[in-house]
């Protein structure tokens, strides 16, 4: 669908782990980090994705506890204070969906959208990244819409996996 790298990150309890992935990109430039890493929050489009599903007061808690990245770190547009991350999720709301442009790593850009069980919040979130010269703001609003409904099939998905539930069971 994307033509670029498609992750699954699983809430557990106060972190974001990413447990799965499918690389799109068959040529060129392609981005492929670790798998099994937490996700930092303050400036990831996964992390972005499950911050908005939460009160300002908690995703506040995670980041302070976890820490902000910082641009030299990661990418040159990371929010560095609460205020500017709590407009990022404000847009990321509306939308429907994070995304982002130089905020994780120099010339990446991502987005994503929250896997949102039936009573439990979000259980994960599904995200799609890649290089800025392919991955632009265009075509990330294009992938909006098809982003949310694979997220919505993963979250149906999620009733009968025990990945899922034991995520869930965690983070309660």
């Amino acid at each position: 669908m994307s033509g670029e790298l498609v992750r699954l990150a699983l809430v557990d309890a106060d972190r974001l782990t990413f447990v799965a992935k499918a690389q799109g990109a068959r040529a060129g430039l392609r981005y492929d980090p670790d798998m099994g890493i937490d996700v930092r929050l303050s400036c990831s489009a996964g992390g972005h994705a499950w911050l908005m599903t939460l009160s300002e007061e908690r995703a506040t808690e995670l980041v302070a506890r976890q820490g902000f990245g910082s641009p030299r770190e990661y990418g040159p547009k990371a929010p560095t204070t609460f205020k500017a991350l709590m407009k990022v999720l404000e847009e990321d709301r509306k939308r429907g969906f994070s995304m982002m442009v130089e905020m994780y790593a120099p010339g990446m850009s991502a987005m994503a959208a929250p896997v949102l069980v039936r009573g439990g919040g979000a259980a994960g979130v599904i995200t799609i990244a890649g290089p800025l010269q392919r991955l632009t703001p265009a075509r990330m609003q294009e992938l909006g819409k098809p982003l949310v409904q694979a997220a919505g099939e993963l979250a149906i998905a999620a009733t009968s996996s025990p990945l899922f539930r034991r995520g869930q069971a965690r983070a309660a």
